[in-house]
């Protein structure tokens, strides 16, 4: 009997061992835009305090071509858009030019623990679009499948594990309407068994097909142009409601249905002529934020299905450093804590507002260019329930400091990559946002794409 408590013990201990293994070494995915819960926190533990005094460790990296994308990381995938031109043909030199440029996109599935190319698949993709260089819209892994949407409206949905081609769609033809100034650039959106995109055209502004075959379910809203921004779904009042920003206005529909809640106009004159609608618009409390490099802020007091109050807007009057008041971003995504919002502004300071009033609280331009710089930018990703923030700036800087109402504090910084994009006019830049999982950090500029663990020892 005492042999068996013994035994029985032992095992005890021994299951408690392996669970609490395992728990440690649990790693959570990053894929789709703003990681699993669309939201941009990274919820893994077991993070370093800071990096060692050589930098964090490189994992592992791989050659890749030129690209805005981010990438996808699930299941052991990781997934990357990117384009490659043919020999003796280069991107125009004013990064404005929409001159027609031969190239091909590519899809490429790589091995998450060592980089090896699984598959890929290529196709040609001419571009005429401005700052040609490369794909914009981070994939989404989902279900066994990958869905990718190219620059130039090429929409694709692959097995993840064989890369055959489930479904694809050529959106600017199936919905008649002309790319964008700057691409097609609306991350994809999963919910149940829709696959929600930006489209354009009259009333295919958004649309949603059905994941698994590619059949239109339902199109809305009509624009001009589409805009930039992701389509976002947040629950509002019991009800989840589909977020769609484009230039001409902010929209809440029925995710499931398309039906249109609310509509609010929001976009003057200067963002109008640019189609400007780009950084994800932000939920916290009640309220919805959005910002824009012209304009600036916007705070909308939410009102269930009915037509949002507006809390409060910026006053600047214009995107130029001293004429702006609040947060006018060009492409970084805010992020809201406890009452503040952090982002970055039009000429790269960081900058901290009240989500109550949108006053203006401390700006730097430490974490992003060191300087006034037109566009300057950094991405910025929590680290849930710390004051810790991860950035990753333009230059290729990774950055681990502290986020507060008081002020930026830098704890840790490393170069990872090398800026190689020449579209910023005078400088060379990484404009990828990364994805966070496993412990690591992925992100890539146009040549490769790296993995960069975080894990503490």
């Amino acid at each position: 009997m005492t042999r068996r408590r013994l035994n029985l013990g032992a095992l005890t201990l021994a299951v408690s061992f392996t669970l609490a293994a395992a728990g440690a070494a649990r790693a959570d995915d990053w894929p789709q835009w703003l990681g699993p819960q669309r939201d941009g926190v990274w919820r893994e533990q077991g993070l370093v305090a800071k990096f060692a005094d050589e930098g964090p460790m490189v994992r592992w990296r791989t050659p890749i071509a030129e690209g805005y994308s981010g990438p996808a990381v699930a299941g052991g995938r990781v997934v990357i858009t990117d384009r490659v031109l043919p020999d003796g043909v280069s991107n125009p030199a004013d990064s404005f030019s929409r001159q027609r440029v031969q190239g091909r996109e590519r899809v490429l599935c790589l091995d998450e623990a060592t980089g090896k190319v699984l598959w890929k698949y290529d196709y040609d993709c001419p571009y005429t679009v401005s700052y040609a260089a490369g794909p914009r819209a981070t994939p989404v892994i989902a279900g066994g499948k990958v869905y990718t949407l190219g620059a130039m409206g090429h929409l694709h949905c692959f097995d993840i594990d064989s890369g055959a081609i489930v479904w694809s769609k050529e959106l600017p033809k199936e919905y008649s309407f002309d790319v964008p100034l700057w691409g097609c650039c609306g991350h994809p959106l999963v919910d149940g068994n829709r696959l929600i995109c930006l489209a354009g055209g009259r009333g295919s502004v958004v649309v949603a097909f059905n994941k698994d075959t590619g059949k239109e379910i339902w199109k809305a809203l009509s624009a001009r142009e589409p805009g930039y921004a992701p389509p976002m779904i947040y629950t509002i009042g019991g009800m989840r409601q589909l977020i769609v920003w484009h230039p001409e206005s902010v929209n809440s529909l029925n995710p499931e249905t398309g039906q249109v809640y609310w509509t609010q106009a929001y976009g003057a004159k200067k963002s109008l002529k640019a189609g400007l609608a780009i950084p994800t618009p932000r939920l916290a409390d009640g309220h919805l934020f959005l910002t824009v490099f012209y304009d600036g802020p916007l705070m909308l007091k939410l009102n269930g299905t009915k037509k949002p109050a507006i809390a409060w807007k910026g006053q600047g009057r214009g995107e130029l450093p001293d004429d702006t008041d609040g947060l006018h971003s060009i492409m970084s995504t805010p992020f809201i804590k406890d009452g503040h919002i952090y982002g970055v502004c039009s000429h790269g300071e960081l900058r901290c507002l009240d989500a109550g009033t949108g006053k203006r609280l401390w700006s730097t331009h430490k974490a992003t260019t060191g300087k006034s710089v037109r566009w300057g930018n950094a991405f910025l990703v929590p680290i849930q329930d710390t004051d810790r923030y991860v950035l990753f700036n333009e230059r290729g800087d990774l950055i681990l400091a502290e986020l507060t109402p008081k002020g930026y504090q830098e704890i840790s910084r490393a170069q990872i990559l090398e800026p190689t994009n020449t579209m910023a006019r005078g400088r060379k830049v990484v404009w990828s946002h990364p994805a966070f999982a496993n412990r690591s950090v992925y992100v890539r500029n146009d040549r490769e794409i790296i993995c960069v663990s975080l894990a503490s020892p």
